[in-house]
């Protein structure tokens, strides 16, 4: 296996408007890491995604403080037949739904959250939902639509990322019962303290890839003073596997984490995908499998794109530290 290898995986269903996840894993002294920004980022957007994959790729994990991590099932805006369906093969007992899907309505939400909370109470008492907006309501919107949600999942736990901006979340928070969570205010913002600083939140989500890697997330986690929810950017078992090691290492982690993804997924690079067992993702760097990496290769051109994108985010970085 050569030290750069650009996987192509098909979706099983299409999520974040894409139908395949493609990427780069980056093989170092401490194995693999990797580098999957999304394709319409820019250069400079994907840089801190480098930073993670090399980190992984260093082996520069810190030590975990626990075993196992529970995480949710995460539920694509689905009619909500398969919205059942996924949550009762998912195996956990936590759903994250996504909702306000452009070219929905609230009645296509509201019975997908009905499903989930049925399908959750299948499995006994105790089960949680919670939702992620994206980002796409307004303040006016979210203060209206959040107890009619709360109502369909049969109380939520959170409701992550009701609006774009930092100010609006603050908004809300303050005219809802139910918890706020912040996560493109977070990974997207120039300066993401605004969160602390406005009290916007009462639950930072973190993604491993978008912020820099392990310890830059531990650093943020310490400084923001919030309870954690590590969540994927929908990578492959070896990008999974940095977001595991940040949730493995946190002092506290008292919510299930988003890093059930892989589920997503047709296929995957690994030997031993990281997938829930229980409700839980094992603490581990699985192995990558040299016949998967054959089978999910992606096709010359693509190869020769990632190629090039590789090439110009390590020029956007060097023309950082030159400056």
């Amino acid at each position: 296996m050569g030290g750069l290898q650009v996987f192509s995986i098909p979706m099983r269903t299409r999520f974040r408007g894409i139908t395949v996840r493609e990427g780069v894993l980056l093989h170092g002294p401490g194995g693999w890491g990797e580098w999957s920004p999304f394709l319409e980022y820019d250069d400079a957007v994907a840089e801190p995604w480098l930073r993670c994959a090399e980190e992984a790729a260093a082996g520069d994990w810190p030590a975990p403080l626990r075993d196992l991590v529970p995480v949710n099932v995460t539920v694509p805006a689905v009619d909500a037949a398969s919205a059942h369906e996924i949550v009762r093969r998912g195996g956990c007992r936590t759903a994250k739904v996504k909702v306000a899907e452009p070219g929905q309505v609230e009645a296509d939400d509201l019975a997908r959250l009905e499903a989930v909370r049925a399908a959750l109470d299948a499995g006994g008492p105790g089960g949680r939902v919670r939702i992620d907006v994206n980002g796409l309501w307004d303040v006016d919107t979210a203060v209206a639509s959040i107890p009619r949600y709360d109502r369909a999942a049969g109380g939520l736990e959170y409701v992550e990322q009701p609006c774009a901006a930092v100010e609006d979340l603050a908004l809300v928070r303050r005219r809802v019962d139910v918890p706020v969570a912040a996560d493109e205010s977070i990974r997207r913002a120039a300066d993401p303290y605004r969160v602390r600083d406005l009290e916007a939140a009462d639950v930072a989500v973190l993604k491993v890839q978008p912020l820099g890697g392990v310890r830059a997330c531990l650093r943020i986690a310490e400084d923001i003073g919030l309870p954690v929810v590590v969540s994927s950017a929908l990578e492959s078992s070896v990008g999974i596997a940095a977001g595991v090691a940040l949730a493995a290492a946190l002092p506290e982690l008292p919510h299930a984490c988003g890093l059930a993804t892989v589920q997503l997924l047709t296929d995957d690079v690994a030997t031993q995908p990281l997938l829930p067992v229980d409700g839980a993702l094992r603490v581990a760097r699985p192995a990558v499998a040299p016949a998967a990496l054959g089978r999910l290769a992606a096709d010359p051109g693509r190869v020769a794109h990632w190629e090039a994108r590789l090439a110009r985010v390590r020029g956007v970085r060097e023309d950082r530290r030159r400056g």
